[in-house]
């Protein structure tokens, strides 16, 4: 394989990886993923993170996602902070807000919280939306010119082609993701499709969102691949050129100001 993915969101660290993450890091690395970033979710994560696993680099985000909202506590929120203190090469993600899960008050109070962390700190953050893009855009507005000029990345992007332009205008990148590889997914498609190249990362979500043909099984990273082959699909540039450039714009956003010595592109 002539090119390098990374993976920009992929939680590899949850259990269901536990009896087998190495192998399943050695099959993403046969497909070509040389990079993987892993976002946080909870307090109640890994105290010890690998700098490289089967010759992947591994990077790391700390956040409190929504998912888990009914987990948090202010005490969760001290701990973020002090990661961010303690490691700084971390972003501040994965938060965001999600119309499907309960107590939407305290969603907004513990991402506005987050977010003052990272402009605090000045590290990007990772979003998650569903159904509240403009809830987001909302609750960022009064932050967004005290972000660090990399905002962060909109995890799993999905929407209109005006939606990519308005994220893409205030200095976010576009996760790329499996639903890309579903024909149905019409909009999302063509928003993508007619996005600026170094506007977009790749990411799988790994375990979740399986790519087109494997529903119902775990995600992994290794179906990068199927994602990235999904856009060439849409694109009209050559592979190997997509391929270099979303590699490149992965590199130049992750990490910031990495405080481990491999942690390079």
């Amino acid at each position: 394989m002539a090119y390098n993915l990374f993976d920009t969101h992929c939680h590899l660290d949850f259990e269901v990886f536990d009896e087998d993450r190495e192998e399943v890091v050695k099959r993403a690395y046969e497909q070509g993923v040389r990079s993987i970033f892993i976002p946080g979710t909870c307090r109640d994560t890994p105290r010890v993170r690998p700098q490289t696993m089967a010759g992947v680099q591994l990077f790391y985000a700390v956040g409190l996602h929504p998912y888990f909202i009914a987990d948090h506590n202010n005490e969760d929120l001290d701990w973020v902070e002090q990661q961010l203190q303690e490691h700084a090469g971390y972003w501040v993600g994965e938060i965001g807000l999600d119309r499907t899960c309960p107590d939407w008050d305290q969603q907004c109070d513990l991402f506005v919280q987050q977010v003052e962390l990272a402009v605090k700190y000045q590290r990007p953050v990772i979003l998650h939306h569903r159904k509240s893009q403009s809830d987001l855009l909302h609750y960022l507005k009064p932050y967004l010119d005290d972000l660090p000029d990399q905002k962060g990345i909109l995890h799993a992007f999905s929407g209109s082609p005006e939606q990519a332009q308005d994220w893409i205008s205030k200095g976010f990148k576009l996760g790329v993701g499996g639903t890309i590889t579903y024909s149905r997914a019409k909009k999302t498609r063509a928003a993508l499709k007619d996005s600026p190249l170094d506007a977009l990362v790749l990411e799988t979500d790994a375990p979740d969102m399986p790519v087109c043909g494997y529903q119902g099984e775990r995600n992994e990273p290794c179906h990068v691949a199927d994602v990235i082959a999904s856009l060439a699909e849409l694109r009209d540039e050559d592979k190997d050129v997509i391929a270099r450039q979303l590699w490149q714009t992965s590199c130049e956003l992750i990490p910031l100001d990495a405080d481990d010595d491999n942690a390079t592109c």
